[in-house]
């Protein structure tokens, strides 16, 4: 999870009007929200990863872990907190563990694991990649020939490496594929049965999937394993064709990428599997797109408030400032100092400071994002993240200077975390392409649909489960830079996007910056500075 500071200091207003005033408390018990803290359990893959926002515990198990029978040695939490279950011992986690965690109020966790088995069944002449039905233990391969009395099997692994053994109901591993064979598989003492099936299909070499993007094709096939696979490409009423260089090959399924190509043109690819050709595949580049205002230039001073435009109808990005404005505060503003070689006037200056009336102060980080900010709700702010985008990028591009003040400031701090006083801060910037929905992503804390089409996420600092999550299902792409040490001249960065599949368009971009990542936890330092420049996406 990825976090900006958007807590904001209206509160001060408020105490100093009802300075030597009665309040009166209604409310029997304080709200304490509980967490687990720490976990920790044999078999596992790197460490638990707790989510404070979704109230899950992962635990990745390694392949050889028998997930019917995982021992947790032990479990942390807030402090005087009740569990409803004990958590400590062995448990059959294909089902999540449900604990209830309660002091004052109920709060439901979820302790949850994921094991990934890698599983191969391989043959002789195979065209393209298998097919699995796990549920069913159903593992399904194409050839191109229609007498599969005798197919020699090239690799089988259905279960853990090194502690599975195999038995085929007929006694031998090879022959006779025209009908269904079988093969026992035991492991952890429990033995499942396999079904393996090796059908025949017309198709030689196909595309399967060909994806075009801005400056780039991602291509797709199928062919005959162990032959010379490849595509080629040409510009559509071109008649010379050009050959796909780097082409990955995994037995009988390729793929590659076309780049250098025009925007907005129909391109046609074909695959090959030696001299066999698939037919002709056309597909067209899509259009880019460039950022608003990505140079920082345009500044405006609206109602006492510091904006990054210069009308509220041409707003683009957004700050923290509309709440830190109420005791006269600014996190985010333009400066003088601007990247070797620039054309423009200005850059952001993202401040971290320490707001502070009448000897009562709290922690704001300077942050700037894509999006608006929303509203306050007493001490507290609501910003919508993200703005309509439907290109894809490859990267984020952008010059920056960093000051990395050490932490002088502790709030609270997010479960597992041991950072202390005089340690490092961190400045953090990310950018997510998704397909968000305001129905889903844009609910406050009240249960009420702030989000728009434009920008999809609320983010509401009363409940961490409307945080930023770049584990949601809705995020097609995502990058970050973290900072932990001072960048004392300008340097240009490049933050690559990993995509989780190429064949889905965005519909909203979100970009995050923030001088003091853990400002939502008013936490970080006052020392802590960040500015940006010239901020562009690339599409190569």
């Amino acid at each position: 999870m990825k976090r900006l500071n958007i807590y904001i200091l209206t509160f001060f207003m408020t105490m100093l009007v009802g300075l030597g005033g009665c309040i009166k408390n209604d409310l029997p018990y304080p709200v304490v929200p509980l967490y687990i803290t720490s976990l920790e359990a044999d078999g596992l893959v790197g460490e638990p990863v707790i989510d404070e926002v979704r109230k899950r515990v992962t635990l990745n198990l390694a392949e050889t872990t028998d997930i019917q029978n995982v021992n947790i040695r032990s479990v942390g939490y807030t402090d005087k907190t009740t569990a409803s279950v004990d958590v400590v011992g062995t448990h059959d986690l294909r089902t999540p563990i449900e604990v209830v965690l309660s002091l004052y109020q109920d709060y439901i966790w979820h302790i949850e694991a994921k094991q990934t088995i890698e599983r191969r069944f391989t043959v002789e002449g195979q065209i393209g990649d298998t097919e699995w039905d796990l549920d069913k233990r159903i593992a399904t391969a194409y050839v191109g020939f229609e007498n599969r009395s005798n197919v020699k099997v090239t690799s089988l692994k259905l279960a853990a490496d090194g502690i599975s053994t195999y038995e085929w109901a007929d006694g031998i591993d090879s022959g006779n594929f025209n009908t269904v064979r079988y093969v026992y598989v035991t492991c952890h003492g429990r033995t499942e049965r396999w079904s393996l099936y090796v059908k025949t299909t017309d198709v030689v070499v196909d595309i399967t999937k060909a994806d075009g993007w801005g400056r780039l094709i991602w291509l797709y096939g199928q062919g005959v394993s162990d032959t010379n696979l490849g595509f080629r490409y040409r510009k559509s009423g071109d008649t010379e064709w050009r050959e796909v260089p780097n082409v990955e090959v995994d037995g009988g399924s390729f793929k590659a990428k076309v780049t250098g190509l025009d925007v907005l043109t129909e391109y046609e690819v074909i695959a090959y599997s030696d001299d066999n050709t698939s037919p002709v595949y056309r597909v067209k580049t899509e259009d880019i797109l460039q950022l608003q205002n990505g140079g920082f230039e345009e500044w405006a001073t609206i109602r006492k408030i510091v904006c990054p435009y210069l009308s509220e109808d041409a707003a683009y990005w957004g700050t923290g400032n509309p709440g830190a404005a109420t005791v006269g505060a600014t996190v985010t503003d333009k400066s003088t100092d601007i990247r070797p070689g620039s054309s423009g006037k200005y850059s952001a200056r993202l401040e971290s400071i320490f707001a502070n009336v009448a000897g009562i102060g709290k922690f704001a980080a300077g942050n700037l994002f894509l999006g608006k900010y929303v509203g306050t709700v007493g001490t507290n702010g609501i910003v919508g993240f993200g703005r309509q985008f439907n290109a894809r990028p490859t990267a984020l591009r952008l010059w920056m200077k960093y000051n990395c003040g050490n932490v002088d400031r502790i709030g609270s701090l997010p479960s597992g975390s041991t950072l202390k006083i005089g340690d490092p801060d961190t400045g953090s910037i990310y950018i997510a392409l998704g397909t968000w929905s305001a129905a889903e992503y844009g609910v406050d804390a009240d249960g009420v649909v702030q989000g728009t089409v434009d920008s999809p996420v609320i983010i509401d600092t009363r409940d961490r489960a409307t945080f930023f999550d770049s584990s949601s299902p809705a995020v097609v792409a995502y990058g970050e830079l973290m900072l932990n040490e001072s960048v004392s001249e300008w340097t240009q960065i490049t933050i690559p996007l990993n995509y989780t599949t190429t064949s889905v368009v965005p519909t909203n971009i979100i970009i995050v910056c923030s001088a003091s990542r853990l400002g939502d936890y008013f936490t970080g330092s006052t020392e802590s500075v960040m500015l940006l420049d010239d901020m562009e996406l690339l599409y190569e």
